[in-house]
């Protein structure tokens, strides 16, 4: 069932959860993702980041999102993650997204919140929401990094009172904060500063904030976050790292005389995704808790 991101966020901010939100680039990783929130009777967000465009077009697996979508058992949000144009954002749009995401958080805040507007204005048309950024988690969403463990010093946490001021002039439904993630893998245990998120919410009259780098979040600090008021997580490395691992061990353990078929290889990774995202939506949607 095909719904809007102002319609998914309304019934996490309802229930006081989090909803999984996973790029889904590819085929695979589209199927694991539904199949694991059908699994679990759970509503879901599946995204493509503009970055992706390189792995495959939007105009190829935009449609397919919506498709699967729109037969989907549950609620599911197609949305467009980190777009930094808005003639890229208004191509998800016209494809069907439910969703969007402007990213100018490298622009200077004027021109971030311009555009954001624009955007806003843009959305309305379709009947979609939109979310943007305040801050910076560095890196891209690809999860592209120097793999040295340092300080990435494009990290801007955001400021709450900045927030409320962005959120009120540009009317907008999510607000992504930087409070202490990393997009890509961790390289060390992040700290991560939930009185952000809390302030936030405070000084914008409880928007859902979106928490972006979650994946390599021990449990407990997901948990945190959820309590703090963050009601999106975008989730993508860990899954599509499983997937890989997947695929490598089915690779290692064929024979020396043992052909390699293309399709065990993405079957067993689908598998693997299919598996980490449901773990993930038990975590997002305090489903785990009983384990604490």
């Amino acid at each position: 069932m095909l719904v809007t991101l102002k319609e998914i966020l309304k019934q996490a901010q309802k229930e006081h959860l989090a909803v999984g939100s996973f790029n889904t680039p590819n085929l695979e990783s589209l199927h694991a993702v539904i199949k694991a929130a059908q699994e679990l009777n759970r509503p879901v967000i599946i995204q493509f980041a503009q970055c992706h465009e390189s792995w495959i077009p939007l105009s190829e697996i935009g449609p397919l999102m919506v498709k699967y979508a729109e037969a989907a058992k549950v609620p599911v949000c197609v949305h467009l993650d980190h777009g930094e144009t808005l003639d890229y954002l208004e191509k998800a749009l016209e494809l069907g997204f439910t969703g969007i995401m402007y990213d100018g958080s490298v622009q200077p805040y004027d021109i971030n919140l311009e555009n954001t507007c624009r955007a806003v204005e843009m959305a309305a048309k379709y009947g979609a929401g939109v979310e943007a950024e305040l801050g910076s988690m560095g890196k891209r969403e690809s999860g592209a990094g120097d793999g040295t463990g340092e300080l990435d010093e494009t990290k801007i946490y955001t400021d709450p009172e900045l927030a409320g001021q962005f959120a009120e002039k540009s009317g907008i439904d999510a607000l992504a904060c930087s409070f202490g993630t990393t997009h890509g893998i961790y390289l060390k245990k992040p700290r991560l500063d939930f009185n952000v998120v809390r302030q936030v919410r405070e000084h914008t009259g409880d928007l859902p904030v979106v928490m972006h780098g979650g994946s390599g979040v021990s449990r407990e600090d997901f948990h945190e976050a959820v309590k703090a008021g963050v009601r999106k997580i975008n989730y993508f490395t860990y899954m599509d790292k499983s997937g890989g691992s997947a695929a490598a061990e089915y690779i290692h353990g064929c024979g020396p005389q043992e052909p390699v078929f293309f399709s065990s290889i993405a079957a067993q990774a689908e598998q693997a995704m299919k598996e980490n995202v449901k773990q993930a939506i038990r975590t997002f949607s305090m489903m785990d808790m009983e384990n604490n």
